[in-house]
């Protein structure tokens, strides 16, 4: 999928913890937790974006501390869906794609022509009917439902983009598992399940110190033209930390496993 625009994905991952250890994180009645709060940049699946917050946080609220780019997409599940924030995005000249939620009251202005074996079932221009949903996103909008070929399960897309193809917005919305692979693999390889310390400092440090090494590998992987993927990289870098050995040297000296042998949970990037 070609796109000259930037493209984000917006998503949270929660962080269990025990309450008897992190009283300072209340999540459930037994349970406590942090939440990381992740922007991720589509064009080299780098997080442009992180906010650690309390488990309680909603992520609807994370729309507020963003700062809305002119031209930019912004992709996000349900979970998001407040149309006044959505309209502050439209009104920035961003461009947002979600998913409309089941109770959704909308009325259809028009119908855009489709060729239904590409799975689109309908482009329309919708608005919406509620009282309080019509004031805070008074213009119309792009309604688009489309038959996922691998489930059968038919999803409403909405955006505020009128000029990219349906299904390019369809596209769009599978792009943002990214998001969900970037919290896999630094749970994964990261170890940021188990924590060195019980303060809330000690705890958010140590989520910083696992993404800014993901932040590294990465760059080392893009300026190496490397091929391995991140998971390789670091335990070769493991294994060479006391080594005065420059990185590509380092990085050259392991043969690069076949891609049969790569698990389905690695995430390549670049």
């Amino acid at each position: 999928m070609a796109l000259s625009n930037t493209a984000y994905a917006l998503d949270s991952t929660t962080i269990d913890l025990s309450l008897s250890l992190f009283p300072w994180a209340p999540f459930r009645t037994t349970k406590a937790a942090v939440k990381m709060h992740t922007l991720l940049d589509l064009r080299g699946n780098i997080p442009s974006f992180i906010h650690i917050s309390d488990g309680k946080l909603h992520d609807v609220n994370i729309l507020d501390q963003l700062i809305a780019e002119a031209g930019a997409f912004y992709i996000m599940d349900r979970g998001y869906i407040d149309f006044q924030r959505l309209y502050r995005l439209h009104q920035a000249g961003s461009f947002f794609v979600t998913r409309a939620k089941r109770n959704m009251d909308a009325q259809r202005r028009y119908s855009h022509p489709v060729d239904r074996s590409t799975g689109v079932i309908f482009d329309q221009t919708l608005v919406l009917q509620g009282y309080q949903s019509s004031k805070d996103y008074p213009e119309s909008f792009r309604g688009i439902r489309y038959r996922d070929p691998e489930t059968g399960k038919r999803l409403l897309f909405i955006t505020n983009n009128t000029a990219l193809p349906a299904l390019t917005i369809c596209a769009l919305y599978k792009a943002r598992w990214q998001v969900e692979l970037f919290f896999r693999w630094i749970k994964q390889h990261l170890r940021i399940k188990s924590f060195f310390g019980t303060s809330e400092n000690a705890v958010k440090s140590q989520i910083w110190i696992a993404v800014s090494v993901y932040v590294l590998v990465a760059i080392v992987k893009k300026r190496l033209d490397l091929s391995r993927s991140l998971h390789e990289l670091l335990q070769i870098l493991s294994l060479n930390l006391f080594e005065k050995t420059p990185l590509d040297i380092a990085l050259s000296r392991i043969p690069a496993r076949s891609e049969s042998a790569r698990t389905a949970n690695q995430l390549i990037l670049l």
